[in-house]
């Protein structure tokens, strides 16, 4: 691309950036705002200062709020822009003249939110220079759906695994949110694809996402099933799920534990009883997680022996949301399966948040660290915690290592869906075949996931991101008089509680005047920016951004890739900076990769004619971008070479360089509360240890207590139920005659008088709702069962089963 022409300059400009100013010139073209310092009015004073010129560029689109305070200029105090970018970069550009400041702030939010379509992006003007090897690669190339599954041992020339390509959706006429290649099971035919799709959210059927290449179990995904108040069902649904399920087994004919018995060693972790030490064991709360899921699997019901981990296949369906959101769904016609109609699994819910949480969650770290521009102090720390950021990445891996440990571990297949499919379904999915698989955790391999799992199975990029940004995103303020000036180590006057009383009073009238809420910080600049200036562009039909819509979905799936490769060093090819240069590139709308919200929009734009995929920037800069520790060496037998890699879920930090903070600004509190817990786990040890070899506290002559019976046929052994704080599993459902097939419950006893009166269907609901304790635990606070079809297992102390409506 050519050197862009700048549309405007503006000498004489302070910045400012963690509290330090710096003197330059502001330039602004159409896609970039360009501070080139020190300013030519010091170059021509001093020829020497030419050799340290330095450019900062910022694009237009990476800009998450931008803030214009203009004052007087008799007031003889500079009005400023003070803008906050997507990667958390801050900085405030501080103008003598207020008419340069206005006319700078309206040329940004011009070339910023009023576009109107996409195609007026950055991304439809670049080009790199002929000569760089960024222009010789072709990133549109990288990834091939047919070739990714042949990868995995699918494709018609390959033997069967029982799986086939189907070209049902080559013209997106079958889901037009789906990817036109698509692998299905192979006794399963079109036209049972085409009822099937009747049964799902916007036709998005199960359809494979991963093979293992061991075990031939699966990771599926899908939408939502449309259950409703009725409990319908869809035998085509049920036909598809369960092919999904056997489709390795139908091939053997041999049950599941001879297919485990099958696996080699180098696929998985021993995890029997006998290596129940090894270093890759599974944690306390993973081996709970897993106990809870697979209810008695552990333990010989007769006889109470302990039974090989793994040897028996537990087939899951994944809801990702909170079990109440579920509920809640059936209200208007959609829901979760009713596990009566799939007994050949068993489904868990995980408390994972929906969009609008983990957007809110990102705004209370932004408050946190938002005077990064003004002030060089650390961010707030109680803000921070009060965010829970952490906490939803950490449900996030959790809930994904589960999914990984059931394919690999427990040999068993998985199929997952939220609401629609493509948010927090793409994160569990995605992360869990980082954990199972190594090629993932390559360059080119992480390529292929982002392609295959997010981008087409149809995560929606734009609306999501926010391509076009949004009006609400510029604000004006034309009363910033003396004193609100922004200057090194000001907080811009946010804590004058008069100023607070007052915004918030003009908050109050403008929300009561106002009808369009999204539209209620454009009547504060309706005030401060020339009328003249603020006509509305019209924009393409479904390309506009809508503020409810916009949530870091994939910006926390990179932050737990992150949390795995600072946990696991040497066994990523990619470093941490090519994390967080994917994250800018989603926002900067340079390339096309991240335009659209699903392959059909793409193909229908021409976007690989049209526009650079930014592969070709990130494999044309590879030593930038490769980890000095990776160790491609797979060898199950020697420590840190494994081919599987969990999450230590204590062990999750923030990423402290994608907010542009030093590791001890962010986490020093975290990691000198981790090196407590360590010294005096390690003194707990020790002091056990001593105790124990005392002749005082053991030794042949005292009466120990009695070892238990673990192998007594009337009682099992159980672990205690999972906290809240400690797994992001909420709940287990199954069949109800699968567990009581001899009777029926009563009706539930913690009904209302008037209960008898809800029609049936809508009684179901009522009773799976008002039997949720959702303040009292992972799995809710109610210990009585309640009568409902599907019941949730939860496992008490004393080892004995409790049958729930809550989750």
């Amino acid at each position: 691309m050519a050197a862009p022409h700048n549309k405007h300059i503006y000498s004489g400009i302070h910045a400012l950036r963690g509290g330090k100013p710096e003197l330059g010139d502001l330039a602004l073209n159409d896609f970039h705002l360009v501070f080139r310092f020190p300013p030519e009015s010091a170059i021509a004073a001093d020829p020497e200062l030419k050799k340290r010129v330095k450019q900062a560029w910022f694009a237009f689109h990476v800009i998450a709020q931008c803030t214009l305070k203009a004052t007087p200029p008799s007031s003889g105090i500079p009005s400023s822009i003070r803008i906050r970018f997507r990667d958390f970069t801050y900085v405030s550009f501080n103008f003598a003249d207020d008419k340069q400041a206005r006319d700078a702030y309206d040329f940004i939010r011009s070339r910023t939110c009023r576009l109107g379509s996409v195609d007026k992006l950055l991304a439809f003007s670049y080009s790199p220079p002929h000569a760089s090897p960024e222009y010789k690669i072709s990133g549109w190339d990288v990834y091939d759906a047919r070739a990714e599954f042949r990868r995995q041992g699918i494709s018609e020339k390959a033997a069967d695994l029982g799986w086939r390509i189907t070209s049902i959706n080559a013209d997106y006429s079958f889901s037009p949110t789906y990817p036109a290649v698509l692998a299905v099971p192979s006794k399963i035919s079109d036209n049972t694809l085409k009822y099937a799709a009747n049964f799902r959210s916007r036709a998005r059927v199960p359809t494979l996402s991963y093979l293992h290449p061991v075990n031939n179990c699966t990771i599926t995904r899908s939408s939502q099933p449309f259950v409703g108040l009725r409990m319908k069902r869809s035998i085509q649904d049920e036909r598809l799920v369960g092919a999904c399920f056997s489709a390795a087994s139908d091939l053997t004919d041999t049950p599941p534990s001879a297919i485990a018995d099958q696996s080699p060693s180098s696929s998985h972790v021993d995890l029997s009883a006998e290596s129940a030490d090894a270093d890759m064991s599974l944690s306390e709360t993973e081996r709970r997680e897993d106990e809870l899921i697979t209810g008695n699997a552990f333990y010989d019901e007769k006889t109470g022996k302990r039974l090989i981990y793994g040897a028996q296949q537990n087939n899951l369906i994944v809801d990702a949301r909170p079990a109440i959101n579920s509920y809640a769904m059936q209200a208007i016609g959609m829901g979760s399966e009713n596990m009566d109609y799939y007994r050949f699994a068993r489904k868990v819910f995980l408390n994972i948040d929906n969009i609008h949480v983990m957007r809110e969650s990102l705004e209370k770290v932004v408050t946190a660290i938002k005077d990064a521009d003004v002030s060089p102090f650390p961010p707030n720390k109680e803000l921070l915690a009060k965010s829970k950021w952490l906490k939803h990445i950490t449900g996030i891996l959790d809930g994904s290592a589960i999914i990984a440990r059931q394919v690999s571990i427990q040999h068993s297949h998985v199929l997952i869906h939220c609401s629609d499919g493509w948010d927090r379904t793409s994160q569990l999915s995605a992360l869990a075949q980082l954990m199972l698989d190594p090629y993932y955790r390559t360059l080119e391999g992480f390529i292929v996931l982002v392609e295959k799992d997010w981008l087409s199975f149809g995560h929606m990029f734009q609306l999501r991101s926010g391509h076009l940004s949004h009006e609400s995103w510029f604000t004006a303020d034309n009363d910033a008089l003396a004193g609100s000036t922004v200057k090194p180590g000001d907080n811009d006057g946010r804590g004058d509680a008069i100023e607070n009383a007052l915004a918030s009073a003009k908050r109050f009238w403008i929300k009561n005047v106002s009808n369009d809420k999204d539209n209620s910080s454009e009547a504060d600049d309706a005030s401060a920016v020339d009328e003249a200036k603020q006509e509305t562009v019209p924009v393409a039909e479904g390309q506009a951004t809508r503020l409810k819509d916009v949530s870091p979905v994939f910006h926390q799936f990179l932050d737990a890739t992150y949390q795995l490769l600072r946990q696991h060093p040497t066994r990523f090819e990619f470093n941490e900076r090519f994390l967080r240069r994917l994250l800018y590139h989603v926002y900067s709308c340079q390339y096309g990769t991240f335009l659209y919200n699903n392959e059909r929009q793409r193909r229908e734009a021409k976007l690989q004619e049209r526009t650079r995929s930014v592969w070709a920037y990130f494999l044309s800069r590879c030593p930038e971008f490769t980890n000095g520790q990776y160790d491609a060496t797979i060898d199950d037998h020697t420590k840190g070479r494994e081919r599987l890699i969990f999450p230590r879920l204590g062990e999750v930090r923030w990423w402290h360089q994608v907010f542009n903070r030093t590791d001890d600004e962010m986490n020093g509190d975290l990691n000198a509360s981790a090196a407590t817990a360590e010294r005096v786990a390690a003194y707990a040890s020790q002091t056990s240890s001593t105790l124990s070899e005392s002749p005082h506290f053991g030794g042949d002559d005292m009466s120990s207590p009695p070892e238990r019976d673990w192998t007594s046929p009337t009682r099992s052994p159980q672990p205690p139920t999972l906290k809240a704080s400690q797994s992001v599993l909420a709940g287990v459902e199954l069949a109800h005659e699968a567990l009581t097939p001899e009777t029926r419950s009563p009706p539930s006893l913690n009904r209302s008088a008037s209960a008898g009166e809800v029609p049936g269907a809508l009684a179901v609901l009522q009773d799976k709702i008002s039997g949720l304790g959702i303040t009292k635990g992972v799995f809710g606070g109610a210990s009585s069962a309640s009568n409902g079809r599907n019941r949730h297992r939860r496992l008490d102390p004393r080892g004995k089963r409790r049958l729930l409506h809550s989750s």
